[in-house]
């Protein structure tokens, strides 16, 4: 099993030690891309290997470590050899401003965040349909089952199973309506979000970490023609820690 090694500055170290141990094919002749570091670091390794589809599997060289692995340097190859996989879509983002379209993907979560001081004004549409004809908020979210323990999770979203064909529509600090928690979507669904009052009340939409500053519209779309997958050790899969997470303090 070839293997290639990618790491966040503070874990040099132990990215020399395994290179060492293993030796580095490289990300391109590489069946295996090993990412040590923290969830940010995991996201932007999706994000990076995309195109080649590779595998990832994450150790964790970071803080909080959610998506990650163990960090260890022994039997490598053979914990890759007995690791679960994890298949997960991005999120298509087509973000409209005055003056063009721009499109990202997102692994976690899109997100709308107001600006200003002036709290959001949005209309949700699901699938052509309205839903919420006035959203006054600080912002809003769609979250995949992968991002549902990140900031949708701090925005009182629910926890979605790594496999279930669901999205999270969450609001972020909503006012108005007061007694609205967000929604489940099924995977197929095209939410739209509408800007009321864009100049008046600002609002910038986020893939992941890519952001657009003062957008008028924005399409969100699960991506299924883009798939990636992630390995974790045996015992200790994605759907494990999701359900766990569901029963801590």
């Amino acid at each position: 099993m070839k293997l290639h090694f990618t790491a966040v500055p503070n874990a040099a170290e132990s990215l020399a030690a395994l290179q060492a141990l293993y030796g580095d094919a490289g990300p391109e002749d590489a069946d295996v891309v090993v990412a040590l570091g923290g969830d940010g670091f995991m996201l932007q390794a999706l994000h990076k290997f995309t195109t080649a589809g590779k595998p990832i599997y994450g150790m964790n060289r970071g803080t909080v470590g959610f998506l990650m692995n163990e960090y260890s340097q022994d039997d490598l190859p053979a914990r890759l050899a007995a690791a679960e996989k994890a298949v997960i879509h991005p999120l298509k983002m087509t973000a409209h401003t005055m003056s063009r379209v721009i499109e990202a993907r997102a692994f976690n979560e899109v997100s709308l965040l107001r600006e200003t001081r002036q709290a959001a004004k949005i209309r949700i549409l699901v699938d052509g349909r309205p839903r919420i004809s006035e959203l006054i908020c600080d912002g809003v979210l769609v979250s995949t089952p992968a991002g549902s323990t990140a900031y949708n999770l701090s925005a009182h979203g629910p926890i979605l199973p790594i496999d279930a064909d669901l999205l999270a529509l969450t609001p972020i600090s909503a006012f108005r309506p007061r007694r609205w928690r967000g929604a489940l979507l099924p995977h197929r669904a095209v939410v739209r979000f509408e800007m009321l009052e864009s100049q008046k009340r600002p609002v910038s939409a986020v893939a992941d970490d890519f952001e657009v500053r003062d957008v008028t519209a924005v399409d969100v779309a699960e991506d299924r023609s883009v798939r990636m997958t992630m390995l974790y050790d045996a015992g200790h899969n994605l759907d494990e820690r999701i359900l766990a997470e569901q029963f801590t303090d």
